[in-house]
């Protein structure tokens, strides 16, 4: 069932809402450049085992609206506190992947981890997607620019550039044209607002305020956001157990479906 929320005057996000009926909610926030349905290899498995899937399109990306403005951690965590607000979610499971990720980690600091008891990152852009003073452990800023450069010169390109980058193991040809495809449903705007987000913003001071047991997957080939992020994200938050997968690049939910469907599982019924 998919819902529009206004998030705020002439915003609507598009959310797809898995079995409301479901006794627990799992609320996926999705990466750049995609949009919810990245999240197809666990949304058509966590419904059959009683889960309520609730996964939005960030603004600029998937179905939703696409404004001009409003590409920064803060609006973006408070979309999702709109569509919890909107939909009365409570007893949340929120997990997000990369830049969702990050989106995931400023709501629980924002907003006090309103209504989530538990938190899963799935190579998130966090605490700095990019290497800065004091921390040498991301990509360089450079790549980000030459990110933004190609998104306002040649988008398909850079696009499918990327998607060179984020397997470890080789994929078919739907696979790869698929991404490319959720990837080409973004504007141009908000692709490259949301790169300079990673230039612009830390999270370092964001981790010290979760609270909620955290559950840390990360590939340990990541190319985009290198698996030293995963370490620090752990060492920053307190009661995060760090699983690290092996063969496995960013887009971890593929590259290693098997493995990380039943990591996610056990903490959805365990923690």
């Amino acid at each position: 069932m998919g819902h529009y929320v206004t998030v705020e005057p002439g915003v609507c996000l598009f959310v797809e809402d898995l079995n409301p009926a479901g006794a627990k909610t799992v609320f996926l926030v999705h990466g750049w450049p995609g949009n919810h349905n990245l999240f197809e290899y666990q949304m058509n498995t966590l419904p059959k085992l009683g889960y309520r899937c609730v996964a939005m399109d960030c603004r600029g990306f998937g179905m939703s609206d696409k404004p001009w403005s409003g590409y920064g951690y803060d609006r973006l965590a408070d979309d999702v506190r709109a569509v919890i607000d909107a939909l009365q979610l409570k007893d949340i499971i929120l997990c997000g992947h990369s830049t969702g990720g990050a989106i995931c980690i400023r709501y629980m600091a924002r907003h006090s981890g309103y209504r989530v008891s538990k938190l899963a990152l799935f190579a998130a852009a966090a605490p700095s997607l990019i290497q800065r003073p004091g921390f040498p452990f991301g990509i360089q800023k450079q790549a980000v620019l030459k990110i933004i450069q190609g998104t306002n010169r040649d988008r398909p390109q850079m696009l499918r550039d990327f998607g060179n980058t984020i397997f470890y193991h080789r994929v078919s040809t739907g696979i790869s044209d698929w991404i490319f495809d959720l990837g080409l449903q973004a504007a141009n705007w908000s692709t490259s607002a949301v790169a300079q987000t990673w230039i612009d913003e830390t999270l370092t001071d964001d981790l010290a305020k979760i609270s909620v047991p955290t559950l840390i997957l990360h590939g340990l080939n990541d190319r985009v956001c290198l698996y030293p992020l995963a370490v620090a994200q752990n060492k920053g938050i307190r009661n995060s157990k760090l699983v690290p997968f092996k063969e496995c690049g960013h887009f971890l939910f593929y590259d290693q479906m098997e493995p990380f469907n039943k990591e996610l599982l056990s903490f959805l019924q365990n923690g």
